[in-house]
């Protein structure tokens, strides 16, 4: 019985210090998933000399793909936006931005939603330097009823294309077709060809997209994602295919999917891979975080892949599901998410603002040591300002000066027609909802007439329940009677609410806010 025991704990511990080894590893600087916190889907990374950029979708948010930079690929910071004004030719739906690096020009291949048809094409857009924006050159591809998710590639100094068709023809199987693009990156001049087709019997028959392609030895490699990728009912995984043509044909691999959900990551998918200086290869994706899940939408990820010299296919190094944690890729140690608090009596105050752009930009300036934003919306909650949430547990308040005339609140905002909040007028405040259009007051409160400042808070716990509060000169937070109030409906299908400050009543009249605060 001693030998079974002492055999039973020996093997227990093997594997004990195998698992440990595989997604916790102890004998180097790590890093936790995510690496890029927040809403930012179907990230498109690149190396240029020693440093790292990466844009993602924005969805129906302006500005436009948002830019982060990083020396690490640990630690990103918030470069701006590609597009502060939307091209013209758009609407919405801005997904799956590529970023391309070649001859000192940055370009990137983009998705958006067209205004006299409201169909997903894609566009094209170049600068020399990130910091300044893009300077678009409008439509790239227009295909059937939808051309989506871009990825570009060079080959023996020729350009070529790749992009997924056939997602809404009735009838047709989604494929992803490649074609040879100018020397100038800025029309698509060969002619299309297919180099996958979704199977309909397998994980692929939700779906096909999101392919990134890269090189290594004699093959080019493909990482591409099946199935549903968005909303709490996804299912996204992620396969490879590898060829020695780009132009096919394209061999499947047998063990797809080779990425998978777990309870810490759901729904990997939609990235691409970039190496480091010393050859390690890195594939920056999006997965949903097992607890925050849709309150804070598909965050940005990374996954390492690793090589086989025999069968010379790669394999994710952690197994196949996205690592909780990993070896850093340079040994850089790893920032945590920080808190911002914004005081608009001080000089040069701004925020990383977030806007609905389905509507008007919204009309806002810092004067006075008050952040004054203009109701100009007609919907139900006004206009808005947010910011991206980068955890599901927070807590965001706001200091502000009541008027008689206008409604502000502390809102989170899924869009134009869902959302909830906390406002304060002279004399009261109105604890709200708005949900599928419809709004409802759900409770009032008066405060003096002669109040000079209201503090509005809410607090949510891995973006499920929202518990609001407000605070009146020295008298502590009091809790509203109604909390808390559930928030499942107010994300959209493909990306997360924000939260942030809106204004409603009177047209054109002004918020008067002080300060803004987010603790996580």
């Amino acid at each position: 019985m001693r030998i079974v025991f002492t055999a039973l704990v020996a093997s227990l511990f093997i594997a004990n210090c195998l698992a440990q080894s595989v997604q916790s590893p102890k004998t180097a600087t790590t890093y936790r998933n995510p690496v890029i916190a927040g809403d930012f889907a179907d990230p498109s990374v690149i190396r240029v000399g020693n440093t790292y950029y990466a844009v993602g979708t924005s969805s129906e948010w302006g500005p436009a793909y948002p830019i982060y930079t990083s020396t690490d690929l640990v630690n990103w910071t918030y470069m701006g936006p590609v597009f502060q004004t939307p091209p013209a030719w758009t609407m919405g739906s801005y997904w799956a931005p590529e970023l391309f690096y070649r001859n000192g020009t940055y370009f990137v291949y983009y998705t958006a939603r067209r205004k006299s048809d409201k169909r997903s094409y894609i566009g094209v857009a170049s600068t020399r330097d990130l910091r300044k924006g893009f300077t678009d050159h409008g439509l790239l591809i227009e295909w059937t009823s939808e051309a989506i998710d871009a990825f570009v590639i060079e080959d023996q100094g020729k350009l070529y294309i790749t992009w997924k068709a056939y997602g809404l023809d009735k009838g047709k199987l989604i494929e992803l077709l490649g074609a040879e693009l100018s020397d100038n990156g800025l029309k698509v001049t060969g002619k299309a060809t297919t180099l996958l087709t979704a199977d309909p019997n397998n994980w692929e028959g939700g779906g096909l997209e999101g392919q990134a392609i890269f090189k290594h030895g004699r093959y080019f490699y493909m990482t591409y994602s099946g199935n549903a990728c968005c909303g709490a009912r996804c299912n996204y995984q992620v396969g490879l295919a590898r060829v020695e043509k780009l132009q096919g044909p394209w061999e499947k691999y047998a063990g797809n999917p080779v990425l998978v959900s777990n309870s810490a990551w759901k729904c990997p998918g939609h990235g691409t891979v970039v190496t480091t200086p010393d050859n390690r290869y890195f594939y920056l994706h999006h997965a949903y975080n097992g607890i925050d899940f849709t309150s804070v939408g598909r965050q940005g990820v990374l996954s390492e892949l690793v090589w086989n010299d025999k069968t010379q296919w790669p394999s994710f190094r952690y197994g196949t599901t996205t690592p909780v944690t990993a070896e850093s890729p340079l040994g850089a140690s790893q920032s945590s998410v920080t808190s911002l608090s914004v005081d608009f009596k001080n000089a040069n105050a701004d925020a990383p603002w977030v806007w609905d752009v389905s509507l008007p930009k919204p009309t806002f300036t810092v004067k006075e040591g008050q952040l004054q934003l203009a109701n100009t919306a007609s919907n139900p909650i006004g206009s808005f300002l947010g910011l991206v949430v980068k955890r599901g547990t927070y807590t965001f308040s706001a200091s502000i000066k009541p008027k008689a005339d206008v409604l502000q609140s502390i809102c989170l905002y899924g869009d134009a027609a869902n959302g909830l909040g906390l406002g304060a007028r002279k004399g009261a405040l109105e604890l709200w909802q708005v949900k599928d259009g419809v709004r409802t007051v759900l409770e009032t409160t008066t405060i003096p007439e002669t109040a000079p400042l209201v503090n509005l808070q809410v607090h949510t716990g891995a973006g499920q329940f929202y518990t609001f509060s407000y605070g009146v000169d020295s008298v502590p937070n009091q809790l509203l009677k109604a909390n808390p109030l559930y928030g499942s409906f107010v994300p959209r299908w493909d990306r997360a609410p924000r939260i942030g400050v809106s204004v409603s009543g009177t047209q054109n009249e002004r918020s008067l806010i002080q300060s803004i605060k987010m603790n996580y």
